[in-house]
C-alpha cells in the first residue's frame, strides 16, 4: 500500500492518515454485505477479515482525531463483529507487551456488550433459525479463524508474509515482524520498516500450517532415505550437466540457500572441482546439517541472500524455496549465469525439466557482457573471491 496523500490531517477528521478512510469505507462495506447476504461463510470470513485488518489497525492506531468518534467506531465494531471492542483491545495490548490478560470489567466492555446482547435478542426474536444455525456457528468458525490466524504469526517466531495481493487485501497485515518491532507505527509505514533478518513464511498466517507440507519437509524426508538421495542426485546432475555446457567454467559459485541436503554443492564439487563454492543459507540448522555431506571445497555462509551484497560470483545457484521476488532474478540476474529451479510449467532461458515427478525445470539466464548486473557490478568484471 501506498502512504498517505500529503493533505493536513488538522483539516480532516482523521488523525494518521488520509488512508484510514478505507479501513472505515470497508467496515460498512462489511455490514451492508452481511444484511444483503447473511450467511454462515459470510459471518465467518467477515469476522477474520474484519478483525485482523479494520478492528487490528484501529486498536493501534485509532482513526478519528475526536475521542467520541473513536467511541462510535469502537461501538460500531462491536456490532459488526459481535465481540466488545475493548476486551479485544486490552486483549491484544497484553499480547504485545509479553504479559497475562486479565479480564477487568470498565464502563466501556459493559456498554458495548449491552449493545451486542441487545442485537442478538433482536435477531433471536426475529429470525431464530438463521440466528442459531447461521450467525452463531458462523461466528464461531470466525473465531477460529482468527485464533489460526494469531497462532500462526507466532508459532516459530513471529513472521512476516510479503504477499502483495496478501497486503494488499489485508492493509499490510502480513509486516509482523514489523509491526511488533514498533506497535505504533502506521500501516501504511509497514513496507518501509523491513530488516534484515526478518523471520519470513511464504504462506499468510492463516494458510501457514501447510508448512507442514513444505519442501523443507520434502528434504528431511530425503535425509532419511539413501534411495531418495540417489534419486535427486542423479536427476539433477543430469540437468546441471547439460546447462553447465552452456556457460564458461565458472571459478565463483553461490549456492543461495542450498543447505540441508546439499546436493548441488554435491553435485557442482564434483563437475566443478577447480569453483570456489559458497553455500549461502540463513538457516544455521540447515548448515549444521549440510556440513555432514558437504564437499571440501564448499564455504558455508549464514545469511539471508542479498544480490547487492553477495555480487561477486561467475554463477549463483537459486533454489525452487527460494523466499523473495523470483521474477526479478529473470530480469535483472544477479550474476553473468544465474541457474533457477523452479516448477516445470515455468520455462524460462534455456532450460532443462529436472524431474516429471518433482514437477521441477532448472532454468538458466544468463546476462550479456555490456549488461550492468543486479549487484551492480558489470558483467566480465573480475573480482578478488576472497572478498565475497
Amino acid at each position: 500500500m501506498s502512504t498517505a496523500p500529503a493533505i493536513p490531517l488538522r483539516k480532516t477528521l482523521l488523525r494518521y492518515s488520509q488512508l484510514d478512510v478505507l479501513l472505515v469505507a470497508f467496515a460498512f462495506l462489511h455490514g451492508a454485505v452481511l444484511a444483503a447476504r447473511p450467511a454462515a461463510a459470510i459471518v465467518a470470513l467477515g469476522m477474520w477479515w474484519c478483525a485482523n485488518t479494520v478492528a487490528h489497525h484501529f486498536i493501534h492506531t485509532p482513526f478519528f482525531r475526536h475521542r467520541s468518534l473513536n467511541r462510535l467506531m469502537a461501538l460500531y465494531l462491536s456490532v459488526l463483529l459481535g465481540l466488545p471492542q475493548t476486551i479485544w483491545r486490552d486483549r491484544h495490548l497484553a499480547h504485545h507487551a509479553g504479559v497475562a490478560w486479565r479480564f477487568r470489567l470498565n464502563e466501556p466492555i459493559l456498554v458495548e456488550a449491552l449493545l451486542v446482547v441487545l442485537v442478538w435478542a433482536a435477531l433471536f426474536v426475529t429470525s431464530p433459525v438463521y440466528f442459531l444455525a447461521a450467525y452463531l456457528p458462523g461466528l464461531g468458525l470466525g473465531l477460529c479463524l482468527c485464533w489460526l490466524h494469531g497462532y500462526y504469526e507466532h508459532a516459530r517466531g513471529t513472521t512476516s508474509h510479503y504477499g502483495r495481493a496478501y497486503n494488499l487485501l489485508f492493509f499490510n497485515d502480513g509486516y509482523h515482524v514489523e509491526h511488533h518491532a514498533g506497535g505504533g507505527v502506521h500501516w501504511t509505514q509497514l513496507p518501509q520498516r523491513v530488516g534484515r533478518g526478518a523471520q519470513v513464511s511464504r504462506w499468510p498466517a492463516v494458510l501457514r500450517w501447510l508448512d507442514a507440507f513444505s519442501l523443507d519437509s520434502l528434504e528431511r524426508l530425503v535425509l532419511r532415505s539413501a534411495t531418495l538421495q540417489r534419486f535427486v542426485l542423479n536427476r539433477h546432475e543430469r540437468a546441471l550437466r547439460r546447462l553447465l555446457l552452456c556457460v564458461p567454467e565458472p571459478q565463483r559459485v553461490a549456492i543461495v540457500g542450498g543447505a540441508l541436503f546439499p546436493r548441488t554443492a554435491l553435485l557442482l564439487g564434483r563437475l566443478l572441482p577447480r569453483a570456489r563454492l559458497v553455500v549461502i543459507d540463513a538457516n544455521a540448522e540447515h548448515i549444521r546439517l549440510a556440513r555432514t555431506f558437504a564437499p571440501a571445497n564448499v564455504k558455508f555462509t549464514c545469511d539471508w541472500y542479498d544480490p547487492a551484497l553477495h555480487n561477486r560470483f561467475d554463477l549463483v545457484v537459486i533454489p525452487l524455496a527460494f523466499i523473495g521476488d523470483r521474477a526479478s532474478l529473470y530480469h535483472h540476474p544477479p550474476a553473468r549465469n544465474v541457474l533457477i529451479h523452479d516448477w516445470i510449467w515455468r520455462r524460462r532461458g534455456t532450460s532443462v525439466v529436472v524431474s516429471v515427478f518433482l514437477l521441477k525445470r532448472l532454468n538458466l539466464v544468463t546476462c550479456h557482457e555490456d549488461t550492468e548486473l543486479a549487484g551492480g557490478v558489470p558483467a566480465g568484471q573480475s573480482v578478488d573471491p576472497h572478498k565475497a
